[in-house]
């Protein structure tokens, strides 16, 4: 018979922990999700070029202009912005607004100008590039005044897009003119390209807020522009390209006078200041860095 000391004890039976893995909920990938849409119609575009099929072309474009529109704005509504997002975003928009309208003017006209128009569209895409480089380093920049942040720096990449392809637009009212020569298309194409790697301060419409008195006017304004693009699409988008440039000098000069209120701000601040002593700012204290010279930190 076995002793109870010698008996073994067996330890209780314990169930391993279930690892899950945690996934992620349909908020958080709405806004990519449209970020792809928004790839695959830019490249449905090109598709469609290919084919000739121009209006289809220039529809899938002005599709991704507005699931690319819609996917920041649900990110932020649902809280579902991320690095990834980012990175996806800029990758989409440079396929969807930089290499796809290139390729459409270049197989629409602009390949019957030679080298040249082949040049010229690719000034373009390589401008949308840089533009988007542009946009991404400079949404850490916190030195920028408060009102420049209602502002772009020149002209965003899917509004460039829509604007390289108004020769193509008209045509498709109005057959053969003089906005189908490859010469003209060429020249409009550089110049909407360096609009967007210019300085000029463009308006920003996430942050623009209606007052209550013109909300009733703004509604009744969307729903006619809603209605002119059903029943007369292509002259209603060249018509709101050419509102957009015109915009552009009356934003030039509606951010030249908020620089200008904001130095005469700062200036009244700087004179409200006390004055301080000349011999305390000659000898600083010896824990402290001087004014001119590098903090160590």
């Amino acid at each position: 018979m076995m002793r109870p000391e010698h008996r073994q004890h067996r330890r209780p039976f314990r169930r391993r922990p279930v690892v899950r893995i945690r996934g992620l909920t349909i908020n958080r990938l709405l806004p990519n999700i449209l970020t792809t849409l928004a790839l695959c119609a830019g490249l449905t575009a090109i598709r469609y070029a290919i084919h000739e099929r121009w209006e289809q072309a220039v529809t899938a474009i002005l599709v991704a202009a507005v699931l690319d529109g819609l996917d920041g704005r649900v990110a932020r509504l649902l809280r579902g912005s991320s690095k990834f997002g980012a990175e996806l975003d800029s990758l989409a928009d440079i396929v969807s607004f930089g290499v796809a309208p290139a390729l459409i003017l270049y197989l629409w006209m602009m390949q019957d100008a030679g080298s040249l128009g082949w040049v010229a569209v690719m000034a373009y895409a390589v401008c949308a590039a840089l533009r988007l480089a542009r946009f991404n380093t400079a949404l850490d920049d916190t030195t920028l005044p408060a009102f420049a942040y209602n502002y772009f720096t020149g002209v965003p990449v899917p509004a460039g897009a829509i604007l390289i392809l108004m020769p193509l637009m008209i045509s498709f009212e109005f057959s053969s003119g003089f906005w189908a020569a490859p010469l003209l298309v060429g020249l409009w194409t550089v110049a909407v390209a360096l609009l967007l790697v210019s300085r000029i301060p463009t308006f920003s419409m996430k942050v623009v807020r209606i007052p209550p008195d013109y909300i009733v006017p703004v509604l009744v304004g969307v729903g006619l522009v809603a209605t002119l693009l059903v029943t007369a699409t292509w002259p209603t988008l060249v018509a709101l390209g050419l509102i957009y440039v015109g915009s552009l000098a009356f934003s030039i000069r509606r951010y030249a006078h908020l620089k200008r209120q904001a130095a005469l701000m700062m200036g009244e601040a700087e004179t409200e200041m006390p004055a301080a002593d000349p011999g305390a700012a000659t000898q600083p204290p010896p824990d402290r860095p001087s004014s001119d010279q590098p903090n160590a930190a």
